[in-house]
């Protein structure tokens, strides 16, 4: 066995589950936290999704550079870019990027006000419930659970 590219692969995988992690356990808190009527479970189930979401984004960020440097210790020409599913892979984790700018962070600041404002009149606001409620992030959230999704299929089965 070829031991760094054995170790860059299995640190690529366990990367890969905590991004996995993060992604899908911040989605069941913040529904969870959408569907409260009580502002103070709201907070709490919101306040419980940061650490998913900081895992989130570590994973998003150093994913792709292990599984570059893994598909290359592997002997994979060009960082593995020759091969239809390792492309399939960067494209679609790539296109979950401008989510960030565009969405998740001018989305996120006004969640933060609702959140903010509604705990201050001791309820859930039609403005927090509009907050969790945002199409922008519904979609761009239901997008980055697809693409992660057909990643994980891609990488497991390897079709092309």
């Amino acid at each position: 066995m070829d031991w760094p590219a054995g170790l860059l692969k299995l640190l690529h995988i366990a990367v890969a589950m905590a991004f996995v992690t993060g992604v899908v356990g911040r989605w069941i808190l913040v529904r969870r936290a959408a569907g409260s009527d009580a502002i103070d479970d709201a907070h709490r189930y919101a306040e419980a999704a940061e650490p998913f979401e900081r895992m989130a984004i570590w994973g998003s960020n150093v994913i792709l550079p292990i599984g570059m440097l893994t598909a290359w210790a592997k002997g994979y020409a060009w960082f593995g870019l020759t091969t239809g599913w390792i492309v399939a892979s960067v494209v679609l984790l790539l296109s979950v990027v401008p989510f960030v700018p565009l969405v998740f962070i001018p989305r996120g600041k006004v969640f933060d006000a609702e959140m903010a404002s509604a705990r201050a009149a001791g309820q859930v606001t039609p403005g927090l419930r509009a907050a969790f409620a945002d199409p922008a992030v519904t979609f761009a959230r239901r997008y980055e659970i697809a693409a992660v999704s057909v990643i994980i299929a891609l990488m497991v089965l390897k079709p092309f």
